[in-house]
């Protein structure tokens, strides 16, 4: 029968009821009442389990289970489980007041709720005869205290390990067995005390798993203190690779520490050779071929297609040589394109000729007879006595031309508007 946590006990079928595994059975209690658990494994499996832990079918002590759960027995259950944080926080209050040394960690009522027991973790033995008395005062039960350790205690309470499962002693590990630090070193693990401990606060379980598998290879490996003599120079073992049944060796005079990976089989040879007294040649030439460098293995073009290993070539970035041109011009050969202020601003048609030094001359004239450009070239020569004309035509545009035609715009000047 399994209850609360990982709680397991053995009771008797004596009046031959039908029963299946995760059925709910009303059994006997060892200090009267009832209570209320689950099936966990029947038939001829539970004989093989009481002759491994030794425990006798023909006791007299052997508990029997009474009948199947009833709603009225499901319901009572669920109400002394729900009193059970609740009495927990009290029970430490209660506790602290008597002062107590010990964590009440969780409390389990049984199923007639007549019953409550309490589990808790201390360093050392306590008296808690005072404490039984207040418990059984306030709660008007009876009261069991039950010390447990460590490992008990994270598996009653549960939670999700490291490996994001659910924690083995809460759901299948009943033996909780001491987990030594050699079970780390055999298999070549880091003595990281936060990854190797579990919720406890002890080393975890599983590392007991696979110490018998790493223990039995382990045994087919040499000596750690042997030394390999070379024609280069004496080596040592610096590491070992158990799975991969591979030995790393190390030169004693080797500044840079480089290491040499080489098979145990190998290695094996090597100091056979040595036990007859010939010096094998440097540890390159030993080198186990899972650590030996691939070859490139060239791909011909039969069919007219490009290589199949196109995709694993790593593309150049282009470099930005503008930056670096820039860099070594310096200063002094970058003032020669920066616009000089006093110029004035640049001509856009360079390429037209050259700049006309004088700037009072107004507008370039290709032909150098005609005087300043005339938009209206067809009308003849300029007249000499233009100028005054046109300076009379400034005061009164309207005697002097009644029509009111534009002006010609000769020698640079701007048109003026008739007067509407």
């Amino acid at each position: 029968m399994k209850f609360k946590g990982t709680r397991k006990e053995y009771y008797k079928n004596s009046f031959n009821l039908e029963l299946e595994t995760g059925d709910a059975v009303v059994v006997e209690s060892s200090t009267g009442g009832w209570d209320l658990g689950y099936i966990s494994l029947s038939g001829d499996l539970v004989k093989l389990q009481m002759r491994k832990y030794k425990i006798d079918e023909s006791s007299p002590m052997m508990k029997k289970v009474m009948r199947r759960a009833t709603d009225n027995d499901m319901g009572r259950y669920e109400e002394g489980k729900g009193l059970e944080q609740e009495t927990m926080i009290k029970a430490r209050q209660i506790a602290y007041g008597v002062g107590l040394q010990m964590k009440i960690s969780d409390v389990e009522y049984q199923g007639d709720r007549t019953k409550a027991t309490f589990f808790y973790t201390a360093e050392g033995r306590v008296d808690f005869r005072e404490l039984i008395k207040n418990l059984a005062h306030s709660f008007k039960i009876k009261v069991e205290m039950r010390q447990i350790g460590l490992r008990q205690e994270a598996g009653r309470l549960g939670g999700i390990g490291s490996c994001g499962r659910e924690l083995c002693c809460s759901t299948w590990l009943t033996d909780f067995h001491s987990v030594p630090t050699t079970a780390a070193r055999y298999q070549n693990l880091f003595l990281n005390p936060l990854k190797l401990s579990g919720q406890c606060g002890r080393l975890k379980c599983c590392l007991n798993y696979e110490l018998d598998t790493y223990v039995e290879a382990i045994r087919e490996f040499p000596d750690e203190n042997i030394i390999l003599k070379t024609a280069k120079g004496d080596c040592r073992i610096d590491k070992t690779d158990i799975l991969k049944r591979i030995v790393w060796l190390k030169y004693f005079d080797d500044p840079t520490g480089k290491l040499f990976p080489l098979e145990l089989s190998k290695f094996k040879q090597l100091v056979e050779l040595n036990r007859d007294g010939i010096l094998p040649t440097e540890l390159e030439e030993h080198l186990s071929e899972a650590e030996a460098p691939v070859k490139e293995v060239e791909f011909k073009d039969t069919v007219g297609e490009e290589r199949l290993d196109r995709f694993d070539q790593k593309r150049k970035k282009k470099k930005n040589n503008n930056s670096r041109n820039r860099r070594d011009q310096g200063p002094s050969q970058m003032q020669g394109n920066q616009p000089n202020p006093n110029q004035g601003p640049r001509n856009p048609n360079q390429n037209q000729g050259p700049r006309n030094p004088n700037p009072n001359q107004g507008p370039r004239n290709q032909n150098p007879n005609q005087g300043p450009n005339n938009p209206n070239q067809n009308q003849g020569p300029r007249n000499p006595n233009q100028g005054s004309q046109r300076n009379d035509n400034r005061n009164n545009p309207r005697r002097n031309n009644p029509r009111g035609n534009r002006p010609n715009n000769q020698g640079g000047e701007n048109p003026q508007k008739p007067d509407a």
